[in-house]
């Protein structure tokens, strides 16, 4: 039963709420749709192709003892992760680099999902310092926002190499 639990606050929280927010940040910043990437498309995919072959791979040989099923979840959560860490290394954009750290956030979820035994008590810590993370991630970019006119990474280091 404390997984059922678990699972409807996460779905709760990670399938309604933050993308409600995150909507209603972009909106009211009024941030434009196009992605800003440091790295072409094509490129992205075959390094995120190439995490996940990696991921998968290490994690096999890794996990040899385990059972077939805990080998593939971990295998998963280590490539989830690392497609988390590819998004915010390869978008310029600060709401998509938030949206890199929740995929990192999902694959360590995803991980410590196939612990057994995982108390009811910590998830809704972890749920609930998302939530206020992604309130004060809010509040910061708003600031951003307001005080450059951009949450564009490229311009605001642009902006403090003028500065110095």
């Amino acid at each position: 039963p404390d997984l059922y639990i678990t699972a409807l606050i996460a779905l709760g929280f990670k399938s309604i709420l933050i993308p409600m927010v995150l909507r209603r940040m972009v909106a009211h910043m009024g941030l434009h749709r196009e992605i800003e990437v440091a790295v072409g498309t094509g490129m992205t995919m075959l390094l995120g192709i190439g995490l996940v072959a990696l991921s998968m791979d290490l994690m096999l040989r890794v996990t040899a003892g385990a059972s077939f099923l805990v080998r593939e979840d971990v295998a998963l959560a280590l490539s989830v992760v690392l497609l988390g860490l590819l998004i915010m290394v390869t978008r310029r954009n600060a709401v998509s680099q938030v949206i890199g750290f929740m995929s990192i956030e999902n694959g360590l979820i995803f991980a410590g999902a196939g612990a057994r035994g995982m108390p009811l008590v910590v998830e809704i810590s972890v749920a609930f310092s998302i939530l206020i993370g992604f309130i004060v991630i809010g509040i910061f970019l708003f600031r951003i926002r307001e005080r450059f006119d951009t949450v564009d990474l490229h311009a605001l280091d642009r902006f403090r190499g003028e500065r110095q």
